[in-house]
């Protein structure tokens, strides 16, 4: 039995948590998909300088559905703080879904 338990643990190793990015799901404003986009936090991020150096940071996407349907952008803003925390959040073209 704990041979099989072994065999398990290396075949369905447990998710790792995603320290490195975040998700954003948003829905269209005009067909009502549910577009989800991850964001990653080291490489999709654009620096904003101030006086010191770098004060926060910044964002946009731009999302389209995948159903064919409906082919209409939602923009998205974030802006975060210098330790790449989410400090506000805009969007033209739909609304954000809660996690």
């Amino acid at each position: 039995m704990k041979f099989l338990r072994k065999i398990g643990k290396l075949s369905f190793p447990k998710p790792r948590e995603d320290t490195k990015g975040l998700w954003v799901e948003v829905e269209c404003a005009s067909c009502g998909e549910r577009i989800r986009s991850r964001i990653d936090l080291e490489l999709d991020l654009t620096p904003i300088y101030g006086d010191r150096g770098v004060t926060g940071y910044y964002v946009r996407k731009v999302l389209v559905g995948s159903s064919g349907k409906c082919f209409n952008p939602v923009e998205v803003k974030l802006t975060f703080d210098a330790a790449r925390r989410l400090v506000k959040k805009e969007i033209n073209g739909g609304r954000f879904i809660a996690p």
